[in-house]
């Protein structure tokens, strides 16, 4: 919504003010709503730099797979993802949207009415579950080039299932896949990570600590089979003309063989 107020926005998602407001009415239902929804705004408000630009180069890597002739688009941990509605995809593209039940449970009521440009496909799996067989019911085919879409969901599972995640994903790549993996070096200390991490591991605090694939995931993707390219958040920003500067963080694409 913010960045599509923008003269010189990098995106435009119209969708994203029926989120908000169905969000907001949400929070403003229970007693101390308003506070709550004040200070998620505040936290949001320190990440927004760096999450627009994270949206617009996800945006270019979706177009630019399909381009290569991936025709299947998988969105791990989808959120609140509006791609196939709003990049104007072909409509051949089968575009999967991989979360949890109840966060379709809010999304699809507010989307009623909207209109995807491709083939889209909302599978209510959990990614620590047997998210795979969700999958290939809402006929995702693997022996068809496809692209997995990671914007950050890995880094909130433990490494061990994050690995389980990435070997099955594996299993499902036909030759001509490709693998996008965001790749984080952030220091973890600043007050808003903590209230971050704080929101995201409600009611999981005994799991292990959150990891992704960890440092070593190119050398582990290429061990599977993935030719890897590293491309580093300043190269990949440049040209958006965006003051982000993230030293360490970057893109792992991972094309299979």
């Amino acid at each position: 919504m913010r960045e599509s107020d923008r003269p010189d926005r990098l995106y435009d998602d119209p969708l994203a003010r029926n989120f908000v407001a169905a969000a907001r009415s949400g929070f403003l239902e229970t007693e101390d709503g308003a506070q709550r929804w004040a200070q998620l705004e505040a936290l949001a408000d320190t990440f927004f730099e760096g999450r627009t630009v994270t949206v617009r180069l996800i945006d270019d890597q979706v177009t630019e797979a399909v381009a290569q002739g991936c025709r299947q688009v998988v969105v791990l941990g989808a959120g609140l993802d509006t791609r196939a509605f709003r990049l104007g995809l072909p409509a051949d593209i089968r575009f999967f949207e991989l979360d949890l039940p109840e966060l379709f449970a809010f999304k699809e009521p507010v989307l009623a009415g909207a209109v995807p440009t491709c083939d889209r496909r909302v599978v209510a799996a959990d990614l620590r579950g047997d998210w795979a067989e969700a999958l290939r019911a809402n006929d995702f085919q693997p022996d068809v080039p496809t692209h997995w879409v990671d914007e950050g969901v890995l880094g909130y599972l433990s490494r061990a299932d994050a690995l389980r995640l990435a070997e099955r994903l594996t299993e499902l790549s036909a030759p001509a896949s490709r693998f996008d993996v965001l790749r984080f070096a952030v220091d973890e200390n600043p007050a808003q990570y903590s209230e971050l991490r704080r929101l995201v591991r409600a009611g999981h605090e005994g799991e292990d600590r959150l990891a992704g694939l960890g440092p070593d995931a190119e050398e582990w993707l290429a061990d599977r089979g993935w030719h890897t390219t590293f491309r580093s958040w300043a190269e990949l920003v440049a040209p958006l003309g965006r003051p982000v500067d993230n030293p360490g963080v970057g893109l792992i694409i991972a094309v299979r063989a």
